[in-house]
């Protein structure tokens, strides 16, 4: 009853303002904001690499205007490219405020950058893409606690785009995410054309499927009539906000094509039935979304209560497919995170970067392709933070 009361709520407020909540354009004109040369990055110009250790490109509009460079919830005319650390508290217009440190890079001077990075490694990118209701000192925070918590071998790259940071602004998200999708599709088709880049892993969070998956599909098309393999190999999905159905139809045709599935490429899809977010999603869509375990067939689900199973319903079995079920050790106040937040989903995570042949964590399920963890006494809730390698909130 809890849960349905949850529910109930979001979509009270939902259905009374955050579908239909118009994005202000603002009382400063947007070319105000970017008129510092800061904002627009001069080829050659000096970074401190060491002190911005992450690699960032975003349609986001930055503000120039102060010492500390902030990104706005604004659409930007251009796509830019930076370095940026995890964000601390700073000084702004004599407030103390959550910043992230960030430069700006001429584009190809930013290639050249993650070249060296890259070939310093494996030659493995990881490209981070976040979801609904985001800043970018939200997103750069995971984007850096990705970093700290795999140990990843090579460069991380978070691809930030116009989130608006708010509940009840899901619709103002989803049109800015679809407007962004030529954007994020060119620079991924960019870096899988590079032939420094060996593999790139992949992590989507929520919404951020949406522009994924379909620019994939598109780099692969290019890649075929470059009579080239692809690079990218392992894609996770953590919390998935797309329609169940629609990817099912279609990800055999291009994403998971057998000749990819043959090459190695892999999906993790990361499912609660917890999560109070694709709840939400689901009933303003009206379908089950991919990240959550509903069962939209209520003779499907009688037939496995019946059973004495679990009433919930995945993906179906598609080669290359691998669901994992964090419903018993889902954390938050949403459940849509728990790839971030819960010790034992971190751990089952940092694997599925590494691509480890075992899966300790793992419980099998009368399904072949599902998975779920369950929780262990050597990860109590306690040491959450802890080994998930996360700041304090």
């Amino acid at each position: 009853m809890t849960y349905r009361r949850h529910l109930a709520v979001a979509l009270a407020a939902l259905g009374l303002t955050g579908c239909v909540t118009p994005v202000d354009y603002g009382k400063i004109p947007h070319a105000a904001y970017v008129a510092d040369p800061r904002c627009t990055a001069q080829p050659g110009a000096a970074i401190d690499e060491a002190g911005l250790p992450l690699f960032v490109v975003t349609s986001r509009l930055p503000d120039c205007r102060n010492d500390t460079i902030e990104l706005l919830h604004h659409r930007a005319d251009v796509v830019r490219y930076g370095r940026f650390a995890a964000p601390r508290e700073m000084e702004l217009a004599g407030k103390k405020k959550l910043l992230t440190p960030i430069a700006f890079q001429q584009e190809g001077d930013w290639w050249q950058g993650l070249q060296a990075e890259t070939d310093r490694r494996q030659g493995r990118v990881l490209l981070y893409v976040h979801g609904y209701r985001e800043t970018f000192e939200t997103t750069s925070k995971d984007a850096a606690q990705i970093a700290r918590m795999t140990g990843f071998d090579g460069p991380v790259i978070e691809y930030s785009w116009p989130s608006q940071g708010e509940v009840l602004k899901y619709a103002a998200d989803e049109t800015n995410m679809y407007h962004d999708v030529r954007n994020f599709r060119e620079f991924l088709r960019s870096l899988a054309d590079k032939p420094w880049v060996k593999e790139i892993v992949i992590v989507s969070h929520s919404l951020g499927a949406r522009l994924v998956i379909p620019a994939i599909g598109s780099v692969d098309r290019m890649s075929r009539r470059a009579d080239r393999t692809g690079n990218i190999s392992n894609i996770i999905l953590a919390s998935p906000d797309i329609d169940r159905e629609t990817f099912e139809r279609d990800i055999v045709d291009e994403v998971l094509a057998p000749d990819r599935v043959a090459l190695g490429r892999h999906i993790t899809i990361y499912v609660s039935a917890k999560d109070k977010a694709l709840a939400v999603s689901r009933a303003v869509h009206g379908y089950p979304r991919l990240g959550s375990p509903y069962c939209f067939n209520p003779f499907e689900a009688a037939d496995l209560k019946a059973k004495g199973l679990p009433e919930r319903c995945y993906a179906s079995a598609i080669p290359g497919i691998t669901v994992v079920d964090t419903t018993d050790v889902s954390r938050g106040s949403t459940g849509h995170s728990n790839f971030l937040r819960s010790a034992v989903a971190c751990r089952d995570f940092v694997d599925a970067i590494a691509r480890k042949e075992s899966w300790p964590a793992r419980a099998a399920t009368r399904l072949a392709h599902v998975f779920l963890l369950r929780p262990d006494p050597a990860a109590p809730k306690e040491l959450d933070q802890t080994i998930c390698n996360r700041t304090a909130d």
